[in-house]
């Protein structure tokens, strides 16, 4: 193609505290590139792509695109439309009628195969269509990348949620026996697992961790609680929203399916795994306690956002229109850790195909052979993105006695 053609992106799925600095990435770099005319964004991801709900983001003030780096949520809207095979003609159309050659998304592993899906359908219809994929999920559950932008902010806000909600639960525990804190995560426990970060004393909180990697045992689990109980007076429950039985039911009992076809969890359900559990602990020993459902809050939390998360969310959008102006088609910009004692990340790359629709487990090695916690490995390779932890005073209660 000899003219100008135009760059458009999306936003799909849950967003990431981060996920606005990726777009500030692509929209500030594919605007200083020669072979771009118009830099558009799809209002509410392929869904309004369709409906030809398309801006142009060139007309935004700078400091406004600027400010992208910092804000939460998603910033062109999102959706959790399912493509279908029918929807390509359509999605084709609206790309030829807007003289696009460039395609964005930003998202996990669903929004992945809808732009490896797209790309290969413009290419079977002979159409110069390059389109690159922009990770993003506070899940981490993406293949070929050693973290996702938006983990790393999210991970520190479930470490120190857990920590202080743990002190609360410690000197709490003559009212309250146990406490329940669930985490976003349908196929994989990295962020639960991340609430072990903030421990300083191993019976710090959290003391079981109930992992989506692992199937849910309740004799074992109900056994673990009343040892933890017996020795410490309280009870700090960690769970992943996804954790499954033996035979693959979900422990929330929920049968709710987004489009997708992933169970839902959470209020969507109207249970969740830590009401579940809460219950179960409460029939079995009569405890009173707590349970607590985050849901979308570590995705949102911008204040609370990592300065490196942040940096590297936007490097990620940068590297994708770099990547598209080399013809590099049916990628995903991956995040490479570098060898050596101090944290530091480059880019790469991960064909498309590679990442859609399929989900990244914690490795075997990352986890305790009872499943209710994690080894030193997930430790070394968690707690340099999310940064130092604070430390909170600990009384010794040293026993008055009265001088005779």
């Amino acid at each position: 193609m000899s003219k100008k053609m135009n760059a458009v992106v999306g936003q799909s799925g849950g967003p990431t505290s981060v996920i606005n600095a990726s777009l500030a990435g692509i929209i500030q770099t594919a605007s200083c590139c020669d072979g771009i005319d118009h830099v558009l964004g799809m209002r509410f991801g392929i869904e309004g792509f369709m409906a030809e709900n398309i801006v142009d983001l060139g007309k935004e003030t700078p400091a406004a695109i600027s400010s992208l780096k910092t804000t939460p949520s998603s910033a062109l809207g999102s959706c959790r439309y399912k493509l279908k095979d029918i929807d390509l003609p359509r999605v084709f159309d609206v790309i030829r009628k807007n003289d696009i050659r460039y395609i964005f998304l930003i998202g996990g592993n669903d929004t992945m195969d809808t732009i490896e899906r797209i790309s290969t359908y413009a290419h079977q219809h002979n159409y110069d269509l390059v389109g690159v994929g922009v990770p993003k999920t506070v899940d981490n559950d993406l293949f070929g990348t050693d973290h996702t932008p938006g983990f790393a902010s999210a991970a520190r806000y479930m470490a120190l949620s857990v920590l202080q909600a743990g002190i609360l639960a410690r000197d709490m525990r003559k009212v309250d026996q146990f406490v329940v804190f669930q985490t976003i995560g349908r196929e994989a426990g990295w962020l639960a697992a991340a609430s072990v970060l903030a421990k300083s004393d191993p019976d710090d909180a959290p003391h079981i961790l109930v992992l989506p990697e692992r199937s849910f045992d309740k004799h074992k689990f109900l056994t673990r609680v009343e040892d933890v109980y017996k020795r410490l007076g309280y009870v700090s429950v960690i769970c992943g929203e996804g954790c499954k039985n033996h035979d693959g039911t979900a422990v929330s009992a929920s049968q709710v399916t987004d489009k997708f076809n992933n169970i839902e969890f959470g209020a969507m359900a109207g249970t969740s795994v830590a009401m579940v559990l809460h219950r179960m602990i409460s029939d079995a020993f009569g405890f009173r306690g707590e349970f607590q459902v985050t849901e979308s809050l570590p995705m949102c939390a911008a204040d609370r956002a990592l300065e490196h998360d942040f940096a590297e969310a936007y490097m990620c959008g940068k590297k994708a229109v770099e990547l598209a102006m080399q013809n590099k088609n049916g990628v995903m910009v991956t995040l490479v850790r570098e060898n050596g004692t101090r944290y530091c990340c480059t880019t790469g790359t991960i064909p498309l195909k590679e990442v859609a629709v399929k989900a990244k487990p914690m490795p075997d090695e990352f986890i305790t052979a009872d499943g209710f916690g994690v080894e030193q490995a997930f430790i070394d390779y968690a707690l340099p993105l999310v940064g130092p932890i604070p430390q909170y005073a600990k009384l010794n209660y040293h026993p008055f006695k009265k001088e005779v």
